[in-house]
């Protein structure tokens, strides 16, 4: 297999989007005022451990007002377009008629060429499938599904509330409905060895996504793991981090698009690991262990 993503080395998703739309495309994170079955008592409570109590939303502004967002954005790059992305808690846990009122307000702004929904697996019932198919002929769209990882072992002791099996039906109501998904993974869960991680890679190639994110484990104050005592975490370093990435990418097929390759999280709300915050050095080592091996995303896959 050849690399067919010259000096990216991977399938990057924002090269991806410029070759699709024609110009850079960024993203505008709103809060849809959601919350989660794994919060509010109809799955389980407290959310699962990894999660603050902002529901990943660290950046999320009201959709009332996209304004700042758009300056921030404008200030670091030239942007022809945007994806309104629902980033933060379930965004389509709500009765289909708000989601379709939140969509469709987001999808009204200027220059918003699209949809992006995080949400989870058993949240994407008939009529939620039936509005998403709807405006998945008529949008740009992509939903992304909260896995984190493929053991149950693992997502019970994370208090998922759901099992693998839920996100495989997922899958196929949206790969059927011709929908792009885009899975996150976490690297670092407690007792996952580094073979259970990149078996997670495995099974999420077999799949058929349109898109991978993937995280390191990191606490920040709130969330139920930071009551954890600190010796029964293994925090990866910099260093094992990326090259447990490139070896993820390596044996991840080429068609799967890139979405995130570190995680995010504020500096003052972040208790570990400490070098989450320098995402450009992590991004740089990627690359350079890239060059190192002369490897590329795929060369590996089957």
């Amino acid at each position: 297999m050849e690399n067919i993503f010259g000096s990216n080395h991977f399938n990057n998703i924002g090269v991806w989007l410029r070759r699709h739309f024609g110009c850079k495309v960024g993203k505008l994170s709103f809060d849809g005022g959601f919350t989660c079955p794994n919060r509010d008592g109809s799955k389980g409570t407290g959310g699962c451990f990894f999660c603050a109590g902002d529901g990943a939303g660290h950046y999320s502004s009201r959709l009332s007002d996209p304004e700042e967002q758009i300056r921030l954005l404008s200030e670091k790059w030239t942007l022809g377009s945007y994806l309104a992305y629902f980033q933060n808690y379930t965004g389509t846990y709500a009765p289909v008629e708000k989601l379709r009122a939140l969509y469709e307000t987001a999808l009204s702004y200027p220059n918003v060429a699209g949809l992006a929904i995080a949400t989870r697996p058993d949240c994407l019932e008939k009529d939620v499938m039936e509005l998403l198919s709807e405006l998945n002929k008529r949008t740009f769209l992509w939903v992304e599904l909260g896995l984190q990882t493929m053991h149950d072992r693992t997502a019970e002791a994370m208090n998922r509330c759901y099992p693998t099996s839920v996100f495989e039906e997922a899958m196929e109501k949206l790969n059927s409905a011709g929908i792009r998904s885009v899975v996150h993974l976490i690297f670092g869960l407690p007792g996952e060895t580094r073979q259970d991680m990149l078996n997670s890679v495995e099974y999420l190639g077999k799949q058929n996504p349109f898109g991978v994110k993937f995280h390191q484990l990191y606490v920040m104050k709130g969330a139920p793991i930071a009551s954890v005592s600190p010796d029964q975490l293994s925090f990866m370093t910099k260093k094992e981090y990326i090259d447990l990435i490139v070896d993820a990418l390596e044996i991840l097929p080429q068609p799967i698009t890139v979405h995130r390759l570190t995680g995010d999280a504020p500096k003052g709300e972040l208790i570990a690991p400490l070098w989450t915050p320098d995402k450009r050095s992590v991004l740089n080592g990627i690359q350079q262990e890239f060059k190192r091996r002369g490897s590329y995303q795929g060369i590996y896959s089957e």
